[in-house]
């Protein structure tokens, strides 16, 4: 992982999310697509840098977390904007369309 993902645990989560945009990738070491979303974000966030926040929450490590959003499938990715969910994606999604939801908060 690159040095342009922030690694949650539980505890930061919380604090990562009040304030300003932050799009949280709800993963698995195990999951197959979520390997596929890894490097999409990595492109995406020195492009976004200043603007949101890109970070990865281990479903598995930070269930009650999971479970809090309604974590069903995996890679789930929330953007957040001070601390309330804008925008939810189920399944790998494409550079631009992260992108676009981003600058659109």
């Amino acid at each position: 992982m690159s040095e342009n993902l922030k690694e949650l645990t539980a505890d930061a989560f919380a604090q990562q999310i009040q304030t300003g945009v932050t799009l949280v990738d709800f993963w698995a070491p195990w999951c197959g697509p979520c390997r596929m979303q890894t490097p999409i974000l990595e492109q995406i966030a020195p492009k976004v840098a200043g603007k949101a926040v890109i970070a990865k929450l281990n479903v598995d490590e930070a269930p009650e977390t999971a479970a809090q959003y309604g974590i069903r499938s995996i890679p789930t990715l929330i953007l957040f904007k001070d601390g309330k969910v804008v925008q939810q994606f189920i399944g790998v999604q494409p550079a631009a369309k992260l992108e676009a939801a981003i600058r659109a908060v």
